[in-house]
């Protein structure tokens, strides 16, 4: 009986952790989605209160993303890789192709609020040879 129960739980903390994905995924792209539009406004609210914080207005946000990440203002394509757990965060690895097909391989730090989750940090990661 104690067999039964312990796999039903591991079965359900899998459930509830692909869940988790798909939420931190549908955010991601949620906020893509919006700077594929230049809605700045909308992008911001992916953004943790932290983010927010340090950028104030959605203007200024719009800004770093342009000058900073254009791979993630014009990707033109974006491909998931796994989620984990590093110190207590979550990372989502996040793969874009920019608009001249270069590669990026990006880390989101995700943060989970009162609202939902949220976007905490972007970090751009050196993307693996890709030989032939």
């Amino acid at each position: 009986m104690r067999t039964l129960a312990f796999a039903a739980a591991i079965l359900a903390l899998a459930g509830a952790a692909l869940a988790q994905g798909d939420e931190i995924r549908g955010v991601i792209r949620s906020q893509i989605d919006a700077f594929l539009k230049d809605d700045f406004a909308t992008a911001f609210t992916f953004a943790s209160p932290g983010i927010q914080g340090i950028f104030v207005t959605p203007e200024n946000f719009g800004a770093m993303v342009r000058n900073g990440y254009p791979m993630v203002w014009r990707p033109s394509e974006v491909d998931f890789g796994e989620l984990r757990e590093v110190a207590g965060r979550l990372w989502q690895r996040v793969i874009v192709r920019d608009a001249e097909g270069r590669i990026h391989v990006l880390d989101y730090q995700m943060v989970e609020g009162a609202d939902g989750w949220r976007i905490n940090g972007v970090q751009l990661l050196r993307a693996p040879d890709v030989g032939a």
